[in-house]
């Protein structure tokens, strides 16, 4: 572990970085909870676990949640109950050839996907990147079903949906998707350099709205990346994380946020400091074994929100693996976590939409 830290620490960005290391699979042997309604394990939730870095935001489809990861031909989860998991097909068993052509050193090992469903199919946007570089790009894969075993399913690939080079001043990953309430389509992204950016997209095709079309900033900090948008109570909430991932447990990832009445911002924390300026309100960090928590997403479902993210298992050397945690809203319309409730009994999967959450 030494030895990656010390690699880790030679490139600028961290995202990614060292992630063939930390992301595999615990058992997926089927606990008894199998179908819908059944009752909660009796074993120890810990071993169902799954291992899992940059998770995306989870989504349902038909009587299974969905989740996809960092890896290989981006990696998927499914899962009945939210429970108990197990590995789904990745994405591309042969990655797309625009992917060399744009990143000289991409080798089929893609970052921190986010899937959201639009219409009549799930867009599933990822980045292709290498360590340390700019160079980069989000791409977009649609499918009109998760599930493999439908006859329709099918990845197609829909190529590029916005890049950068050594000559811009972002970075084109950490794409995370979202509806604003006229039903527009917008995707954040963005990691180091000048931050956190915001597009809009054409909601029927996934693309780029226009390339006249402007890229907002939304918030900047020395380390920030894995944004997350969510509307909620009549404004719209921007997750950022802070810190450096990817080190175990010597990460020091933790989750900001800041809220605006319209999606392009400004976004402000509770103090209200601006989000460009620095600003951001401390929601979740490393709390013991609970270390470095990263990639936040939200599911309503079984009456609840449920934040999920990663973070780094301090009791399993340091692990990425997959949380989800129960997440409120206080009076001031504010969110909260307890990183020491973390999900250990089957829900009811009346999973809802990427919607307001009133």
């Amino acid at each position: 572990m030494k030895l990656l830290d010390s690699l880790a620490s030679r490139w600028r960005t961290p995202l990614g970085a060292l992630l063939a290391f930390t992301v595999g699979w615990v058992s997926t042997q089927r606990g008894p909870a199998e179908g819908p309604g059944s009752a909660a394990p009796t074993t120890d939730f810990r071993r169902w676990e799954p291992r899992v870095h940059d998770p995306s935001t989870l989504v349902p489809c038909g009587n299974e949640f969905w989740c996809f990861t960092t890896g290989p031909g981006i990696k998927s989860l499914r899962s009945r109950d939210l429970v108990h998991w197990e590995p789904g097909p990745p994405v591309f068993t042969n990655f797309p050839a625009w992917t060399r052509a744009v990143v000289p050193d991409h080798r089929g090992f893609f970052w921190a996907p986010d899937v959201l469903r639009v219409r009549d199919r799930y867009l599933l946007f990822y980045s292709v990147s290498s360590w340390g570089k700019n160079t980069s790009a989000i791409g977009l894969a649609t499918n009109p079903t998760l599930n493999p075993a439908d006859p329709s399913y099918r990845w197609t690939d829909a190529g590029i949906v916005i890049r950068s080079t050594s000559a811009d001043t972002f970075n084109a990953i950490d794409p995370a998707a979202t509806l604003d309430a006229e039903g527009r389509l917008w995707l954040a992204f963005g990691s180091f350099w000048s931050g956190i950016k915001l597009v809009e997209l054409n909601p029927s095709t996934g693309s780029y709205l226009s390339n006249g079309a402007p890229i907002y900033a939304l918030a900047h900090h020395e380390s920030i990346e894995a944004a997350f948008l969510q509307r909620h109570g009549g404004h719209y909430f921007l997750f950022v994380n802070w810190g450096l991932c990817c080190r175990g447990t010597n990460s020091t990832y933790e989750i900001r946020v800041g809220r605006s009445a319209g999606i392009t911002g400004p976004y402000l924390d509770r103090d209200g400091k601006n989000l460009l300026d620095g600003g951001g309100t401390w929601l979740l960090g490393t709390t013991g074994s609970f270390i470095g928590p990263g990639h936040a997403g939200i599911l309503p479902t079984g009456g609840t929100n449920w934040l999920s993210c990663h973070f780094y298992d301090g009791t399993q050397q340091g692990r990425a693996t997959l949380a989800l945690l129960p997440l409120t809203w206080d009076a001031a319309g504010w969110p909260g976590v307890d990183a020491g409730k973390r999900l250990n009994t089957v829900v009811s999967r009346d999973a809802g939409s990427r919607g307001d959450l009133r």
